[in-house]
């Protein structure tokens, strides 16, 4: 398998596919320089994708890059394992998460939601959309669920992202051959996210960063 190779300056490390699509259309969205979308496929590698971006050919041109993680249910946490991969693999180590460490590359971390919540990019996404006219109809499907005495999903931001999507137009093949609802990513690729709300003004601040 050919390794990957750094083509931009700017390389932003990101937990799976569906990160990697949401920033995508997220960078796209803000008119910025281009930044590598670098996927680490789930949170358990991200010390050894860090070490492999590290050696990755074309990382000395590297100036600047980022690293996200989901918060889930400890922020303090999550940033803890951003720091120890950042040490093992000999990068520069940021003291806070949206604080960046100076250095050769510059480095900063985001923990999502941000602010020291609990969360995930999930949470952030529903915040943007909380004055959408079908989250009250989102809101009651997970309300019957109660009522009729069925456990609730174990991550409760995904399934809400999952049954909010279920309300938005997607393109039917045939009448045989319906596209499922978008996952996440798909969603931000079609517009789904409002970019400029409020709720992503961190995200986009990051965003800058990594591209300044």
């Amino acid at each position: 398998m050919a390794r990957q190779q750094i083509k931009y300056p700017n390389v932003l490390v990101v937990e799976g596919k569906d990160e990697e699509l949401f920033f995508d259309a997220l960078i796209e969205h803000m008119h910025l320089e281009p930044i590598q979308l670098w996927p680490m496929r789930g949170v358990s590698r991200l010390r050894e994708q860090l070490k492999a971006l590290r050696n990755a050919p074309g990382f000395a041109k590297v100036r600047s890059l980022g690293v996200e993680l989901d918060a889930d249910d400890d922020a303090s946490a999550a940033f803890d394992k951003i720091k120890g991969a950042l040490k093992a693999a000999d990068l520069p180590v940021p003291e806070m998460p949206l604080e960046s460490a100076e250095g050769a590359p510059k480095v900063t971390a985001m923990i999502l939601p941000g602010g020291g919540r609990p969360g995930m990019l999930e949470t952030l996404c529903l915040e943007s959309v909380e004055g959408d006219h079908a989250i009250p109809c989102v809101q009651k499907y997970f309300d019957c669920l109660q009522e009729e005495d069925i456990d609730l999903p174990g991550n409760l931001p995904k399934a809400r992202v999952k049954v909010f999507l279920a309300s938005r137009k997607v393109e039917v093949f045939s009448a045989s051959r319906v596209k499922p609802a978008r996952r996440l990513g798909e969603a931000a690729q079609a517009g789904d996210w409002p970019f400029d709300h409020e709720a992503f003004e961190q995200v986009r601040a990051f965003l800058q960063e990594i591209a300044s």
